[in-house]
């Protein structure tokens, strides 16, 4: 098969302190003061030192004991620093570093023992078959073939937080934030995520449940080829005009997969320059609904938009179909199946690196406090894609432990 590409390496051969002097002089110069510079570093390296969860407790003791952690906690929850500007710093260098070949909008579930941390509700969890007490956050990730990396977040808030006036004031949740959907949340990632150069790398949404129109709608005007992950359900319709002989009446995507299964070829396409992959895929031109845009409920123009719908089955057509739409109508199916696989390298990131720097650990109650640290913890993020694994504490662990095939990643796990 060639190279193992599901190991993540590192960028270069760069050493953990010069790591470190790096993201220090390019991820925190918006911080106006010395000691917010030097507490944002500090924060970070307690996160990468720091094993088993990343509590307040856990990092201070990495930086200064016992005695740290008042100031830490102040730091994260309480002080006045911003953290988009050095998010912002932070999608720039990546970009720079990384190449990324496209980015990839994934969610992430983040459960809760108790109901004070901001956005935690009972959520009922598909792949486990059960209600939980959770938040839950979706991810902008700039991806390459062979790492990923977390660069911009929005927590899901719904009215049963931004209504309530003692939760709202309890967690310090700004009053410009607004009640938001799933699809709130993706589409105002995916358009930062196509950055603002011309030739836009592809955007990948992988996230169950949208509301597929709605979705495509909102992403319309991004610029950049858009990669959506969708169910069987998706409501849709043949392109008569480019599908002849096929019924142009609505139906679902995974009822017009069965009516064409004549269309279905082996494909062999490549992952990376020395791993080839074989499966059977298909795609069929479909048309899209597009939902009203006005209050009144008239369409905007065309009310279908043209796409393609990608069916592969990776394990032989025995195996449940995985299902894309794209806007991409000029993309061989090899590239369109090669970006559906760098969703596979977020998945892997999030557990090996993600997970092991405490993406998931903040146990603050305040809006704030929750975006600094997910900030902080993508810097660390970064920090170990940079040096390697096995260059701190906080991922030694993972980057022996072996690896799991690839498939969904399970909802609970995903960092």
């Amino acid at each position: 098969m060639g190279t193992d590409s599901s190991r993540p390496g590192s960028l270069g051969d760069r050493a953990p302190e010069q790591v470190l002097a790096e993201l220090r002089t390019t991820l925190f110069a918006s911080l106006q003061r010395s000691d917010q510079r030097l507490r944002a570093e500090q924060y970070v390296r307690g996160l990468l030192a720091a094993e088993g969860r990343k509590t307040l407790r856990n990092i201070a003791a990495q930086i200064g004991g016992a005695t740290a952690r008042q100031s830490v906690h102040h730091f994260i929850s309480d002080s006045s620093w911003e953290w988009r500007p050095v998010r912002q710093a932070l999608a720039r260098h990546t970009e720079r570093l990384l190449k990324p070949q496209a980015w990839v909008v994934r969610p992430t579930v983040i459960p809760k023992a108790g109901v004070h941390s901001v956005g935690v509700e009972p959520r009922f969890l598909p792949d486990l078959g059960q209600t939980v007490n959770s938040q839950q956050a979706y991810g902008a990730w700039m991806v390459s073939g062979t790492h990923a990396v977390p660069v911009d977040w929005r927590l899901l808030l719904t009215e049963s937080w931004l209504a309530d006036a003692e939760r709202r004031r309890g967690a310090g949740i700004p009053a410009t934030v607004r009640t938001a959907t799933p699809e709130d949340c993706v589409s105002q990632l995916a358009p930062r995520a196509g950055g603002e150069s011309p030739g836009r790398v592809p955007v990948v949404v992988n996230v169950d449940g949208l509301d597929a129109a709605e979705c495509a709608r909102r992403l319309e005007s991004l610029g950049a080829p858009l990669l959506m992950r969708v169910d069987p359900g998706t409501r849709l319709r043949a392109d008569g005009s480019a599908l002849q002989g096929y019924s142009e009446r609505t139906t679902t995507a995974g009822q017009l997969l069965e009516a064409v299964k004549r269309l279905r070829r082996p494909t062999e396409w490549t992952l990376t320059r020395d791993d080839r992959r074989d499966t059977v895929a298909t795609t069929v031109p479909v048309l899209l609904p597009r939902p009203p845009r006005d209050r009144a409920g008239r369409p905007d123009g065309n009310p279908w938009r043209p796409m393609r719908l990608i069916g592969e089955w990776a394990g032989g057509e025995r195996r449940q179909a995985r299902l894309w739409l794209t806007d991409a109508t000029d993309l061989p199916i090899g590239a369109l199946l090669r970006l559906t696989r760098l969703t596979a390298v977020a998945d892997r990131d999030a557990r090996r690196v993600a997970d092991q720097v405490g993406m998931r650990d903040f146990v603050g109650r305040s809006f704030q406090g929750w975006h600094r640290h997910v900030t902080l913890a993508s810097a660390a993020h970064l920090a170990v894609v940079m040096a390697g694994t096995e260059a701190f504490p906080a991922t030694r662990a993972a980057a022996a432990a072996p690896e799991v095939a690839e498939g969904p990643a399970d909802a609970a796990g995903a960092a």
